[in-house]
């Protein structure tokens, strides 16, 4: 028993050492982050963790580069109520599936006013389910057609255009053909989503319950199909992803490339010398007069719901993609951003400096596309929003493929059944 004033001496050491078990647990506080393979994520990191003052440290953790092996190790972790996850980078597809499985909190108040803070329309929506906002915004991405202006001085403004277009180039003995995403993957789906939203069509309700694919989903099919029958593709089209369609144009294999906006800054590092014949433009429209809407593709940055640090992991999300991380992605490692001011900053990378497009560049250097991309995303396709959106990719890719041996009212009744089964399916897909 202690006399009265050790007993209050005593008190006093334990309040103290309780007061410096809870600082060293917040001075050695981690937040994780697992998200896909980036260039100079880790430079965005190393910023947010030296902004945190010692309160908590942000660790990197790498992803597979494939979606496929992300989403899995992703989805089997937090199956497993895996505490260590704290934030998450999410495909834009995969919104709806981890927040229907309670595996990500959704972003409120203060968090949620500043997550959507000057952020494009399109972007936001592909981080909404159910009316609730659950990612930040990380980064967006839009294709683009994009040609050679020594082949083709003026671009098609429609695929039938471009289709005409190709097929002189081919009877001329020049570079003809069109290049875009046809192996059986993700990279087809997009191609055939665009499609549809371009002709005015939808492949699932608006609400993500049921199949419709009506008459706009038909006429992208008859597009498909005779795009990759009337012998302008590339043969090996059906293994052909955005790498492979990258190349090729490059190699000067092609008169027209469906392709992200990374094109640009590889054709510069890799061909600068015919950079300046490298142009672009909007994607053909599928209707004269209907303006093409692009599917839509990027990440978002969520916080899992069983992270044991969440006011923490918020803060450190908002930092991630807050408008200065944002436009340092941009300029050095071709992401487009999803916060529109970006898109109109005028300072170089390192405002302290004169600016030069080869060491210290603007966003008019990297991206002098931007307006197109801009005006790509006003008006935006967003992917199927539904939590069993990798069941019914898998099934498009399946059935599109090979894209030649499509028969559209077919083709149609059987992506509608084997849609509908997909929709009905329970769990993920390993």
């Amino acid at each position: 028993m202690f006399p009265r004033r050790g007993r209050s001496a005593a008190g006093a050491i334990l309040l103290a050492g309780a007061a410096l078990a809870g600082c060293a647990r917040t001075e050695g506080l981690t937040i994780n982050l697992y998200i896909s393979p980036e260039d100079h994520l880790q430079t965005v990191v190393d910023r947010c963790t030296a902004q945190a003052a010692g309160r908590y440290r942000i660790v990197y953790n790498k992803l597979p580069r494939g979606a496929d092996g992300q989403r899995e190790q992703m989805a089997r972790r937090l199956a497993a109520r895996d505490d260590s996850m704290d934030v998450l980078g999410l495909d834009v597809t995969w919104v709806p599936e981890f927040a229907e499985a309670g595996w990500v909190d959704p972003w409120t108040g203060a968090a949620e006013a500043q997550a959507t803070q000057g952020v494009l329309p399109g972007p936001l929506a592909t981080a909404r389910w159910n009316g609730r906002l659950y990612g930040a915004t990380k980064n967006t991405n839009v294709q683009l057609l994009w040609y050679d202006d020594r082949i083709t001085a003026t671009p098609p403004k429609t695929f039938d255009e471009m289709i005409r277009a190709a097929e002189q180039l081919k009877a001329a003995g020049k570079p003809y053909q069109v290049l875009f995403t046809g192996a059986q993957y993700e990279g087809l789906v997009v191609f055939y989503n665009t499609l549809v939203a371009s002709a005015g069509g939808h492949i699932l309700s608006d609400d993500g319950k049921s199949v419709v694919l009506d008459d706009g989903a038909v006429r992208a099919l008859q597009l498909l199909k005779t795009l990759t029958t009337a012998g302008v593709t590339d043969p090996s089209l059906t293994n052909s992803k955005e790498d492979d369609v990258r190349q090729a144009f490059q190699r000067g294999g092609g008169a027209f490339e469906l392709n992200w906006p990374y094109v640009y800054a590889s054709y510069a590092q890799e061909k600068p010398q015919d950079l300046a014949h490298l142009k672009w433009a909007r994607y053909p429209s599928v209707e004269p007069g209907r303006p093409s809407r692009v599917t839509i593709g990027g990440f978002n940055l969520a916080i899992s719901t069983y992270s044991r640090h969440k006011p923490e992991a918020f803060e450190a999300a908002l930092c991630l993609r807050n408008a200065a991380n944002q436009k340092y992605q941009a300029l050095v490692d071709g992401i487009p951003p999803s916060i529109a001011a970006v898109y109109d900053d005028t300072r170089p990378l390192d405002p302290a400096k004169p600016a030069d497009a080869g060491t210290n560049p603007t966003m008019a250097d990297q991206y002098p596309m931007k307006a197109d991309i801009r005006a790509a995303l006003a008006d935006a396709a967003v992917r199927p929003l539904t939590p069993a959106y990798q069941n019914l990719s898998t099934v498009i890719s399946n059935v599109l493929s090979p894209p030649s041996e499509i028969d559209p009212a077919a083709t149609a009744q059987q992506l509608r059944e084997a849609l509908t089964d997909a929709l009905d399916s329970r769990g993920i897909i390993p």
